[in-house]
Parts: C-alpha cells; sequence; structure tokens
C-alpha cells in the first residue's frame, strides 16, 4: 500500500476526516468523510460548515440486509404504490446522469432526538447506527429489526445510502467507495460524509481545490482508483 493510502487508512481508524474524489468521468466530485462509530456533534458541525452539500450515512450491503433496508428507487417504483399515487410515475427516477440506479434507502432518526437536525441529533442518530450494527452482528434478522425499531424511526434527517451489492466490482459510487475506505481501514462499513462544493454552491467543488483544502488541514486525500487499487492488493 502506497504510503499517502497507508496514512488515509490510519487517519480513518482514529476517528479522522478523510477526502475522496471519485472520477472525473462521474460525478466528479470529493466527499469528506468520517467512519460513523466516531461521530461527535464537532464531526456534523464540520461537515455541515466545510463542505455544503448533503450530509448522509454510506453503509455496507451486508447492513442493509441486516436491518432489510431497501432502495428507495424499489419503493417508488412499486406497482401498487405506483397505482394508488400516480405521481410516482411521473417523478421516476430514470434519467441519472452519472449512473443508472439512486443508492439511496431510508433516511433515519434516532428515537432520542428531538427534531433530528442539530449536531448533536445527528451524531446521536449516525453514532448508533454503527454500534447497533456491530453489536447486532451474531443477532437473528428478527432481532435486529427489533433492535432497530426500538432505536431508529423513518422518517428522518440522516439520509441513508445502501452499497450495492458486489460492491466497487458493480458501482464506483461514493457509496461503495466510503464503504469500501472502512472496509480498508478494517472498520464497520458504516460512514458519515457530506459532498463538497464550490463557496458559492453551484457547482462540486473542483479536484484541484479540494486537494488544496485538505493539504492545507492536513487531511489525506484519496481518489477512488487509488483505493479501489490498494483494495485490490489487500484480496
Amino acid at each position: 500500500m502506497v504510503s499517502h493510502v497507508s496514512a488515509a487508512v490510519a487517519a480513518f481508524m482514529r476517528g479522522d476526516p478523510v477526502c475522496l474524489f471519485d472520477a472525473e468521468n462521474r460525478e466528479g466530485e470529493t466527499d469528506l468523510l468520517f467512519p460513523a462509530q466516531a461521530a461527535e456533534p464537532a464531526t456534523m458541525r464540520q461537515l455541515r460548515q466545510d463542505c455544503g452539500g448533503l450530509l448522509f450515512l454510506a453503509i455496507g450491503h451486508e447492513v442493509g440486509e441486516k436491518f432489510d433496508l431497501p432502495f428507495l428507487q424499489d419503493i417508488y417504483m412499486n406497482e401498487q404504490l405506483v397505482r394508488e399515487h400516480p405521481v410516482l410515475s411521473s417523478l421516476q427516477t430514470n434519467d441519472l446522469q452519472y449512473d443508472s440506479r439512486s443508492a439511496f434507502t431510508l433516511s433515519i432518526n434516532h428515537r432520542d432526538t428531538f427534531t433530528g437536525i442539530t449536531d448533536r441529533d445527528r451524531a446521536l442518530t449516525t453514532r448508533r447506527f454503527a454500534e447497533l450494527y456491530a453489536e447486532l452482528s451474531s443477532a437473528t434478522a428478527e432481532q435486529s429489526l427489533t433492535s432497530l425499531g426500538q432505536e431508529f424511526r423513518t422518517p428522518g434527517h440522516i439520509p441513508v445510502c445502501r452499497e450495492t451489492e458486489g460492491g466497487l466490482s458493480i458501482r464506483q459510487g461514493h457509496t461503495e467507495l466510503a464503504v469500501g475506505l472502512a472496509r480498508l481501514a478494517k472498520m464497520t462499513p458504516v460512514v458519515i460524509g457530506a459532498e463538497m462544493l464550490q463557496p458559492d454552491g453551484d457547482a462540486a467543488l473542483s479536484v484541484t481545490d479540494a486537494r488544496k483544502w485538505a493539504a492545507e488541514r492536513d487531511i489525506p486525500f484519496l481518489t477512488g482508483s487509488e483505493l479501489i487499487a490498494a483494495l485490490e492488493l489487500e484480496e
């Protein structure tokens, strides 16, 4: 593993942020990422203030399976729901410019939150979701759903994005890359992040500016291709 990739993994394992750029031929965006189990109110403040894009929780396919979390695109295209709510037919996701499928699943709030939007609330939701998954490693499906429902509700203020089955071998999106970083660090595949935008918010922060921003703050910077190569070496 090359030195700057190792440095990024070490930082992530400490609970520190990592910048991850997907690719010029995809979204062309840099995400700021933290391991979800390390989330604190200060984590959410940094994502909110330094990034400008949507805060999202990226989860591995196995996490989605554990908690039976459906892709929203599948729900919204359900034939019965479309008949009952024809607006869903008009709003179908069939024209994504960067992919053929959305990674979004349900959004969540922890039941101990108030509105769910404050830095404290979002940190609690994020951290406890990752912790709960780790705690339920040997639980049955029924036990997992019961435990999830005891602690969380939907809809909420943490949008969750689920990795495609097969991960980076199938889709090289930010969800899969974020989860890939967690796997490279041998950590729970639950990652909190946000997209970095230009100061005016009209476009993604350029990769050049994102690299400069990260270097000024001593935050490791990785590209999707570097991460994928490092994961392949680990196999």
